[in-house]
């Protein structure tokens, strides 16, 4: 595996690599001295010419924290990615490589070099621009297929996955607004949370859509199930079975269940025209509803006054208020006076027409710009900064329909065309200024989300926010992962009983890039204290573990279970009735609820919780492995 970055997420990337996965990494990355990058025309030149003088440290091993150099990590410090590099570093060889620098640009040249370089490589790339990686992706997999066509491409997955880290860590970060945890995966539009349950005496715990592990029988410590700390005398047990779960007494539960949001919401709206009573201030409103009173009234008098038919009354004193009738000479005096007061409320109404017409053409012209917090909001979530990772999780929560409440201080931040197409409320200015946070009501807040890209402003505003709202839940978005820990560990000695969960965007999108580069649909990783489950999305057809077994017999404890099945094209059975004694299954969806007696067929699909050993000798990796050597 050959991962080339220039910023926190490729090293930890590497680390998942050889950490979850085993796997022998090459990590490519910019000299430690860095130095102002050349205009583009002059990078290849420049390049091509001092090669060998760019490439340092080409065979050195990277050196852990015991002093020994790792044994599955190789380091090359190269300020560009070349052909040559390339070659230098075995990509002609490589089974995978992960391009995951912060400019989309040099990810694009630098995958086209190596597809070009070597047909049969599984490229996973790091793209922002989400249209554009669609169209990357269909021409670099067009590529290997042009080159499988010709011999060239045989034996290996060539494959491309373009990610975004916004995408990837979105959900795990509206998930810890929500719900106080990271601990998330997402599929097919659901976000699905894996919760700890320690025993209570006398309580039945509620199971969940299932158990995924039964923790240490003496880890106490909510740090160690996070994995950052010890897990006690026991390992957990993970998937375990039903005799296993009901035979566990005073041990804790990790179960998997659905996150939701039965609070408050905003008006989701997405622009278009607004209601009609929203076009006229509630004064206007009362000024044309007494106007319309009076002409009734007018024509209720001329009704009485004349003996008219009230239509014809009604027109008479329309006319007179348009002031295009004949005068009422030689008329009664009440006819008179009531054509004088019919003009009068004509002058009357010619300023409240005018001005219901510029309110209306105002509150058009306002529909499409920033909405200010309404009065009286509460329960909401206050983001932070609408950079691309704040732009991702702003439309991950509306679509959680969470209210939220934005703060950017940029006016021209990628994220205010979002925020303004979903119409919710944002204030421009500056967070570390007094009374921003006040006009995004921090005070009647849920959570605040600080997701800026400078960790002093993150950390600024939380400080301020916990002055503010001592219990309200704080979660940051810090660059370091060292740092990370020391301020939530900080935040937590010095307010046990609030929330506060400190996030590294490279942290929580690795788990993604990782299993995009073993060539798996990996949905996301969960810790459980010091060991790991991945969940994954497999097609039946070609595992005999799976492929003719029933739900219950493909379950293998402590290796994986099958979840739910995904019967949403592609795969899946749809519904079909299948041989007699086989279960029915909805027409499309995921399916939780399995019945154990379901039948696996090859057109199936499904949503499986595993472990690395487990997940990897499913696959049949280990057998490849063994056959190779």
């Amino acid at each position: 595996m050959i991962v080339c970055g220039d910023d926190g997420l490729a090293h930890r990337l590497a680390a998942e690599l050889r950490g979850v996965y085993a796997e022998q990494v090459t990590l490519v990355v910019p000299p430690s001295v860095r130095r102002v990058r050349q205009p583009v025309v002059g990078r290849a030149r420049a390049a091509s010419a001092a090669l060998l003088d760019r490439v340092v440290n080409a065979a050195v091993n990277r050196t852990g924290a015991s002093g020994e150099p790792a044994a599955n990590e190789q380091v090359v410090e190269a300020p560009e990615i070349t052909e040559a590099v390339l070659t230098e570093v075995g990509a002609d060889r490589a089974a995978a490589l992960a391009l995951v620098f912060d400019d989309d640009e040099t990810n694009i040249r630098a995958a086209l070099t190596a597809r070009r370089l070597n047909p049969r490589i599984r490229l996973v790339l790091r793209l922002y621009n989400r249209r554009l990686g669609q169209h990357i992706e269909e021409l670099l997999d067009q590529t290997a297929a042009v080159a499988a066509g010709d011999g060239q491409g045989e034996g290996l997955d060539a494959s491309t996955t373009v990610l975004s880290d916004a995408d990837t860590a979105a959900p795990a970060l509206a998930a810890t607004a929500l719900a106080g945890t990271s601990k998330v995966v997402q599929t097919e539009g659901l976000v699905l949370r894996a919760v700890e349950r320690q025993p209570r005496p006398g309580e039945v715990a509620d199971p969940g859509l299932c158990t995924l592990a039964l923790l240490s029988a003496t880890s106490n410590d909510p740090a160690g199930a996070d994995g950052s700390e010890g897990s006690g005398e026991h390992g957990p047990h993970l998937l375990p079975d039903e005799a296993a779960v009901a035979s566990a007494t005073g041990r804790g539960t990790v179960v998997l269940e659905q996150v939701s949001y039965s609070g408050p919401s905003l008006p989701a709206g997405r622009g278009g025209v607004p209601p009609f009573a929203s076009l006229f201030s509630r004064r206007l409103r009362w000024s044309l509803a007494g106007l319309v009173g009076c002409v009734l009234a007018l024509a209720v008098g001329l009704m009485i006054v004349t003996g008219e038919h009230p239509l014809y009354a009604t027109y008479i004193t329309l006319l007179d208020l348009f002031g295009i009738n004949d005068p009422a000479l030689h008329q009664s005096t009440a006819r008179q006076v009531l054509q004088l007061l019919s003009g009068l409320v004509g002058l009357l109404l010619l300023p409240v027409l005018l001005a219901a017409v510029l309110e209306a053409l105002g509150t058009f012209r306002s529909a499409s710009a920033l909405r200010k917090p309404p009065r009286g909001l509460g329960g909401h979530v206050v983001l932070l900064g609408l950079g691309k990772i704040g732009t991702r999780v702003l439309t991950r929560l509306r679509e959680l329909n969470i209210p939220v409440v934005c703060v950017e201080s940029d006016p021209d931040a990628r994220g205010l065309a979002t925020a303004r197409r979903l119409r919710v409320p944002v204030v421009l200015g500056d967070v570390t200024q007094e009374g921003v946070l006040e006009a995004a009501k921090i005070h009647r807040a849920h959570a605040l989300l600080a997701l800026t890209s400078a960790d002093t402003t993150n950390l600024e505003a939380s400080l301020y926010a916990r002055s503010v709202r001592p219990d309200l839940r704080v979660v940051l978005r810090l660059y370091d992962d060292d740092f990370a820990t020391a301020v939530y560990r900080t935040l937590r000695a010095a307010h046990p009983n609030a929330p506060t969960r400190s996030r590294s965007v490279s942290h929580l999108a690795a788990p993604a890039f990782a299993g995009a580069m073993m060539g798996r649909q990996i949905l996301g990783a969960i810790p459980v204290e010091r060991r790991v489950l991945l969940f994954a999305e497999v097609d039946v057809a070609g595992h005999p573990q799976l492929e003719g077994r029933t739900a219950g017999e493909a379950f293998r404890a402590g290796a994986w279970r099958v979840l739910a099945l995904n019967t949403s094209p592609p795969g899946g059975r749809r519904g079909e009735a299948g041989p007699p004694g086989e279960e029915r299954v909805p027409a499309s969806g995921l399916v939780w609820d399995l019945p154990p007696a379901y039948v696996l067929g090859p057109g199936d699909r499904v949503v499986l919780a595993a472990t690395r050993r487990g997940l990897a000798e499913l696959l049949g990796r280990r057998r490849r492995e063994r056959a190779g050597a």
